[in-house]
C-alpha cells in the first residue's frame, strides 16, 4: 500500500513509530490549507509560512507523547494556537520596546513605580511557566481584557475550560507568590534602590 493511499489514522500510526515518510505526507496534505489558516489569521506570508513549519515541527518531536483524534483538526488548532502565541510574542516586544523608550526619556523613577515593575515583572514569570492554553487564556483575559465569551471563541474552547485555565493561573501565582515571601523581596529592594 502507498502512502498516499493511506488514511490520516495511519499515517499518524506510522509517524508515531518514527516513519519520516509518513510525516512528508502528511505535510504534503496539509501545508497549503494550514498555510491558508495562518496567513489569513496573521496576514503575512513569511510569518505564516515559519508558524506552519514549526507545527509540523513539533508535530514530529513530540510524535511519541500526541493523542490525535482528527489530524486536520489537530493541525488547524496547532496553528491557531500558534498564531495566538506569535501575536502575544509580538505585543510583549512591542510593550517592551515602548517602556525601554519611555524609561530613556524619564529616568526619575519612583519607588512605587520599581516595587510595581519587579512584582509585575515577577509574575510575567511565573505566567510562561504555565501550560500553553493556561498561558494563552490568562494573557488574554488579563492583558486584552477578553471577555471569557471571546476568548472562548478565539481559542474555540468552551467557556468553562476558560474559566478552569483563570483559576488555575491565579491560584499558581498566589501560591508562588505566597511562597516566595514577595514582601520580603519588595523590602530588599526598598534597601538597594532609596
Amino acid at each position: 500500500m502507498r502512502l498516499l493511499d493511506f488514511s490520516d489514522d495511519q499515517l499518524i500510526t506510522a509517524i508515531q513509530s518514527g516513519d519520516t515518510r509518513a510525516m512528508t505526507e502528511i505535510y504534503r496534505r496539509y501545508w497549503k490549507k494550514l498555510l491558508a489558516i495562518a496567513y489569513n489569521h496573521i496576514g503575512d506570508k513569511k510569518d505564516a509560512e515559519e508558524i506552519v513549519q514549526d507545527v509540523f515541527i513539533k508535530l514530529w518531536d513530540k510524535r511519541g507523547e500526541v493523542r490525535i483524534g482528527s489530524l486536520p483538526n489537530y493541525l488547524a488548532m496547532a496553528v491557531k494556537y500558534s498564531v495566538f502565541s506569535a501575536y502575544q510574542k509580538r505585543k510583549r516586544k512591542e510593550e517592551v520596546e515602548e517602556r525601554a523608550a519611555q524609561t530613556h526619556s524619564n529616568q526619575d523613577f519612583d519607588e512605587e513605580g520599581i516595587y510595581a515593575r519587579f512584582l509585575q515583572q515577577y509574575i510575567n514569570g511565573i505566567v510562561e511557566k504555565l501550560p500553553e492554553k493556561c498561558k494563552l487564556v490568562f494573557k488574554s483575559s488579563r492583558e486584552e481584557g477578553k471577555s471569557t465569551q471571546q476568548i472562548s471563541k478565539d481559542l474555540n474552547i468552551a467557556e468553562k475550560t476558560v474559566e478552569a485555565h483563570l483559576t488555575k493561573a491565579i491560584k499558581t501565582i498566589k501560591y508562588s507568590l505566597k511562597r516566595s515571601d514577595i514582601s520580603t523581596i519588595i523590602t530588599l529592594l526598598y534597601i538597594l534602590f532609596k
